[in-house]
């Protein structure tokens, strides 16, 4: 199906293949990305990170289905408030695109403060400010070249940090050898009868599931692929499946190798168990690859997503009509990959002494769209399209709702009520710019 057939025409260059997409998954999640978060991940499973990781992976699959099946129902720009606005109504496509907001708006600037704060962490003499700004220009630049270029990027830096990973787990298995730790790989990890409590690991894994968010950025690039519809979905399901599996096996090495350490500091865990396994250079090297996987390729990718969401929202008439704007060389939405960078200077700058305060609200958004994404499945299929497929429309969805709510259930409450806060001034919003809805949300001229 065109894009023609859904009132739109086709302004976004195609230019991505599946390997494309696969590679802008993959480095959206950040195949390191436990480096950042291990140390509270095994404080709260009693070290079993790597059962965390694998039932955080169970649960997302169900996400990623339904992210399938909606690209190829829906094969446009804009993510869950594109399938919502087409799979429910526009008015819960606006309050799901607004929740997502949360997420994609507020993710680049959590990302280059992390990074900034690792960086500063090894050259005090810089400020953190300082690599904020850096951060921003170069993917702000990047981005607004183009979407080839941008993949172009994204495969250099993932192929460093598969370097960095395939070094640190290959040094880690000779320490183990040695003697580190428990002295070799043990099921400890995955299963330990002596620590094991299902609320406790599942608190865990309200945090592990976290390095799994972006892998639903790929469908926001759904009007640049070439291929057909079909591409997004097995993409996104494909990119999942391959970073669980090293999120697995790197936790799995490091659990055994921090066996019987102290860990000092929570934030500096895995770096820690690292300098212990290599020395010095290993400890600086996962350091550094923490800070340039997440400021650099992943908060590229953060970026490109979220101008895309702005995009079809602005397309809309949804949003202010400027967003829309479509570069005349570089075929890329650049008003609105600018307004993400300003945007990012402005909250990095006031959140950089709070990163724990922006996470939890990043968070919240993802899962609160992620809530109504499942919901537009059934509802698409089942209610609209009476389909029979039970299992596909209704039963795999459904699950996956009840796990994402089990999720938001554990978050912490001041997420919440922030998140909630967020989703009223979106109705509110959406009610003015109705005019209490008597005009329909798609005809606004904004």
């Amino acid at each position: 199906m065109s894009l023609e057939n859904f009132g739109y025409k086709q302004e976004l260059k195609r230019a991505l293949t599946f390997w494309d997409l696969l590679i802008y998954g993959m480095i959206f999640m950040v195949p390191i990305a436990p480096f950042g978060v291990y140390g509270y991940i095994t404080d709260a499973s009693k070290g079993m990170v790597a059962l965390a990781y694998m039932i955080g992976m169970a649960g997302m699959i169900f996400t990623a289905l339904s992210y399938a099946r909606m690209s190829e129902a829906f094969p446009i720009a804009g993510s869950v408030y594109a399938y919502a606005q087409r799979g429910i109504n526009d008015k819960v496509g606006f309050l799901a695109g607004w929740a997502i907001l949360l997420d994609y708006i507020l993710v680049p600037a959590l990302l280059y403060l992390v990074s900034a704060a690792a960086l500063t962490a090894l050259i005090p003499s810089i400020p953190m400010w300082v690599w904020l700004i850096l951060f921003i220009a170069v993917n702000t630049v990047i981005n607004v070249f183009g979407v080839e270029f941008t993949a172009k990027a994204n495969k250099m830096i993932l192929i460093l940090e598969f370097i960095v990973l395939g070094i640190f787990i290959v040094v880690g298995l000779v320490a183990l050898s040695n003697g580190m730790g428990n002295g070799h790989l043990t099921t400890k990890p995955i299963y330990n009868p002596g620590e094991f409590n299902l609320s406790l690991v599942m608190g865990a894994v309200s945090i592990a599931v976290l390095s799994f968010l972006g892998f639903d950025g790929i469908s926001t690039l759904s009007e640049e692929v070439k291929g057909g519809s079909k591409m997004v979905g097995k993409a996104t399901i494909t990119a999942l499946l391959v970073v669980g599996v090293l999120f697995i096996l790197q936790t799995w090495v490091a659990s055994d190798l921090g066996a019987g350490m102290r860990l000092t500091n929570l934030d500096t865990a895995f770096y820690e168990i690292a300098g212990k396994a290599g020395g010095t250079w290993l400890k600086n090297l996962t350091i550094i690859a923490t800070a340039f996987s997440w400021g650099i390729a992943n908060a590229l990718a953060a970026q490109a997503a979220i101008s895309r969401i702005l995009y079809s929202m602005a397309r809309d008439r949804k949003l202010p009509a400027v967003l829309a704007k479509v570069h005349p060389t570089f075929k890329t939405p650049y008003i609105s990959t600018i307004l993400v960078a300003v945007v990012s200077l402005a909250v990095g700058l006031f959140f950089q002494s709070k990163i724990g305060v922006l996470t939890n609200i990043v968070n919240f958004g993802a899962l609160t769209g992620f809530l109504v994404l499942h919901v537009s499945v059934i509802y698409h299929y089942i209610i609209r399209q009476k389909s029979k497929d039970y299992v596909r429309h209704l039963i795999l969805p459904l699950i996956g709702f009840l796990v994402i709510g089990y999720v938001i259930k554990g978050m912490d409450m001041t997420a919440i009520k922030l998140g909630v806060t967020w989703i009223i001034l979106g109705a509110v919003y959406l009610v003015v710019i109705t005019k209490v809805f008597k005009q329909s949300a798609t005809s606004l001229d904004i």
